[in-house]
């Protein structure tokens, strides 16, 4: 794979089965050593595309190269440069961590001679190592899912996909697996398909959203928040006559409005939610503007809207597209 090769590029792919699309046309691309969040409701079409980026599952159409190499002419060649860990993965129950590791080493041509000082290797990268002689079907959930990680990263292929690999953990084993992808940026290229979005929007250098089989989002965490929300939002507690505020935030931006606001309290501080077309940090301006305009401000704050608010958004915006095509059908 030349350096201006990307790891993974996908151009207008379909599934369809009996009738039903659940891959709808998507394109994306994921250059080397990036990391990149797949998004989506449950029966959007993730699973769907992972399987067939990896060349278990033939697509009906469109095109999927890995390193360069047509996984539908060449899937043997492309599950060489895949580290795959599926949804529930599954292992098997009656083996030994360190025998696991050794068998799929093995399958994945790995030399005896490399084999045992890289299992060694993964097994502290994955903090493994107090559990390498137990049996797999006595490990707890948070141990199975990183020893279906060390398997993934195992022959260090330089592409890593996986499925929900943080499903069913508590918050501290969620950490750990978010810590150890975070650790194959640069190394591997990482698609990472999870619900639990704030991992996500730490881990992810980019993010694709899909709905219905569609893409209905791409992009930085940064570049979504502006593109799906299109505004930023602060939070104001002042006192001060509510009269005078929209004259003192048009003389900041002309955009800045008051979307909502709260009775007074006790003290007469009312709070209130602003918001601006303006991608700029108005914080301190604003502050200045009404502190001069005799307003007492006790709390100013810029809203950082979520990942999850984006997710939220550009899904909702794609089901609500789709019930207005079916009203004019």
């Amino acid at each position: 794979m030349s350096a201006a090769e990307p790891a993974i590029e996908v151009t207008e792919l379909v599934k369809s089965y009996a009738g039903m699309t659940a891959v709808n046309g998507i394109s994306f691309t994921l250059p080397r050593g990036e990391i990149m969040g797949f998004l989506g409701p449950n029966g959007a079409g993730k699973s769907t595309t992972m399987r067939i980026l990896t060349g278990y599952l033939p697509a009906t159409s469109g095109r999927v190269k890995i390193c360069g190499v047509p996984v539908a002419s060449h899937p043997d060649a492309v599950k060489r440069f895949i580290g795959y860990m599926p949804e529930n993965n599954p292992l098997p129950e009656d083996m030994r961590v360190s025998e696991y590791l050794y068998f799929r080493g093995r399958l994945k041509e790995i030399s005896r001679a490399k084999l045992g000082p890289r299992i060694d290797e993964v097994l502290e990268l994955c903090d493994l190592k107090r559990v390498r002689h137990k049996i797999i079907g006595k490990l707890s959930k948070g141990f199975r899912q990183r020893v279906g990680i060390a398997e993934a990263i195992l022959a260090e292929p330089p592409v890593i996909i996986m499925d929900e690999p943080t499903i069913g953990l508590d918050p501290h084993q969620i950490l750990i697996v978010r810590d150890l992808i975070a650790s194959l940026r640069g190394r591997m290229s990482v698609i990472i398909s999870s619900h639990i979005l704030p991992e996500i929007e730490m881990t992810c250098d980019q993010v694709l959203i899909i709905n219905q089989g569609r893409i209905v989002a791409q992009g930085t965490p940064g570049a979504l928040r502006r593109e799906v929300l299109g505004h930023s939002s602060y939070q104001l507690e002042m006192a001060g006559d509510p009269g005078k505020l929209a004259e003192t935030l048009n003389s900041v931006a002309a955009s800045l409005q008051i979307a909502e606001t709260s009775e007074p309290d006790a003290g007469g501080f009312r709070q209130f939610t602003l918001t601006t077309d303006r991608n700029d940090d108005l914080g301190e301006t604003l502050l200045q503007s009404l502190t001069a305009a005799g307003f007492r401000v006790r709390a100013l704050s810029r809203a950082q809207p979520t990942l999850e608010d984006v997710f939220l958004a550009a899904t909702r915006r794609s089901w609500d597209v789709k019930s207005e095509d079916l009203k004019k059908a």
